[in-house]
């Protein structure tokens, strides 16, 4: 029996162990950025990780790997970073080239315990990570205009946990938070300078298209790595 209890009390323990500020200097350019995704296969019985990483700034892909491993946990709300975690830690091992920051397709502290997948992974690899959902999990906002760039707070408890952030027309925004050891300020500018005229920043566009093995992506990939 899963003792979800247990599990919920470690992510509050965990989530005071996150640093919401930035750990690098003010004049930081990063030199590789990636992006991850997290999928299941086999009917959740196999958990997939994904892992890109790009140049920046030029944001071309120069290392991708792939884990695949048994799911640990079945499906519970609130607790998805204990699901996902494992692959993802097995795709980062296998990285040759460290980034120096992980754009991850998930929550970060925008979950109502301040432990998202972000997050969660950030302080399993040591690593600044941002969160970047497509849909909320909890807290409030107001309206997001309908302009790319709009955005609007999310907040929760009277504390913000994050930005929704429009970032193309007609597309539903993005849910921007920290994960671990980068500022929201910082988190948003990041994301905001790896966006390539599509919905997803492309580090996280890229995790996405290579775990689910759409045509362009792996065309590109034979072409260029």
């Amino acid at each position: 029996m899963i003792d979800t209890k247990a599990l919920r009390q470690e992510q509050i323990e965990k989530a005071q162990q996150v640093i919401r500020q930035d750990v690098f200097p003010a004049s930081f350019t990063p030199e590789f950025i990636a992006g991850a995704d997290v999928g299941f296969e086999d009917g959740g019985t196999v958990t997939r990780a994904a892992i890109a990483v790009l140049r920046y700034a030029s944001l071309e892909l120069v290392e991708y790997q792939i884990a695949r491993v048994d799911t640990v946990l079945p499906y519970i709300p609130g607790l998805l970073s204990f699901r996902e975690y494992p692959a993802l830690m097995s795709a980062w091992q296998k990285l040759k080239l460290r980034p120096d920051l992980v754009m991850v397709d998930g929550q970060g502290i925008a979950h109502p315990r301040r432990l998202g997948v972000a997050s969660h992974f950030g302080l399993l690899a040591d690593v600044p990570t941002i969160g970047i959902a497509k849909s909320r999990l909890c807290g409030e906002h107001a309206l997001v205009g309908a302009e790319q760039g709009s955005c609007q707070p999310l907040m929760d408890h009277g504390e913000q946990i994050g930005l929704v952030w429009r970032s193309k027309k007609r597309c539903n925004p993005l849910y921007i938070s920290i994960g671990h050891k980068v500022s929201l300020n910082s988190a948003i500018h990041w994301v905001k300078h790896c966006m390539r005229g599509y919905k997803l920043p492309e580090p996280t566009r890229w995790a996405d298209g290579i775990a689910s093995n759409r045509l362009f992506f792996r065309q590109t990939m034979q072409k260029n790595l």
